[in-house]
């Protein structure tokens, strides 16, 4: 897959003109129960409907990683849409995609709720797109970084306090 190129961005905001941005996201959800059910069929089907889907926002995808229990994605994501709606509109197109495609045999298609979102910097993007670009090789060689792993809050009792 070859990615959109980053960059500074002009966008027209709800009425209020060009605005200049350059924001960079990584986000990552996982499949209802974290359930091993993404092969190579539904690989390409969520892949093509990220990029489908991403171009009708206006997003533009840096990098896509899909293991069997969770997808990656490091996004441009235009100030007038909000990341939450993003990832909505994601997870929504591909899921509906999954389950036009599946038997009626199976279970239908469903991601868990929430997602991670983590923000980085201009020099932290080659990093970020390597690491979502080789998700099979860091999950076959324990090589993950839990942070860009997590989709969600810890809990009260595992929670600890910031720089402790």
């Amino acid at each position: 897959m070859k990615p959109d190129s980053p960059g500074n961005r002009t966008a027209e905001c709800d009425g209020f003109g060009m605005a200049y941005w350059k924001t960079f996201y990584h986000l990552v959800w996982t499949t209802k129960g974290r359930d091993h059910v993404i092969g190579a069929k539904y690989e390409e089907t969520i892949l093509s409907r990220i990029h489908a889907k991403a171009g009708e926002l206006d997003l533009f995808v840096l990098a896509i990683g899909i293991v069997p229990d969770h997808v990656h994605v490091v996004a441009q994501i235009p100030p007038r849409l909000a990341v939450a709606d993003c990832v909505r509109h994601l997870k929504g197109a591909t899921s509906y995609a999954l389950n036009q495609q599946s038997d009626s045999q199976r279970p239908p298609f469903r991601w868990q709720e929430g997602y991670g979102v983590i923000t980085f910097g201009e020099r932290s993007l080659a990093t970020v797109v390597e690491y979502v670009g080789k998700q099979k090789e860091h999950h076959g060689n324990n090589t993950v970084i839990a942070l860009f792993e997590r989709t969600e809050e810890p809990t009260a009792r595992t929670r600890t306090a910031p720089g402790g």
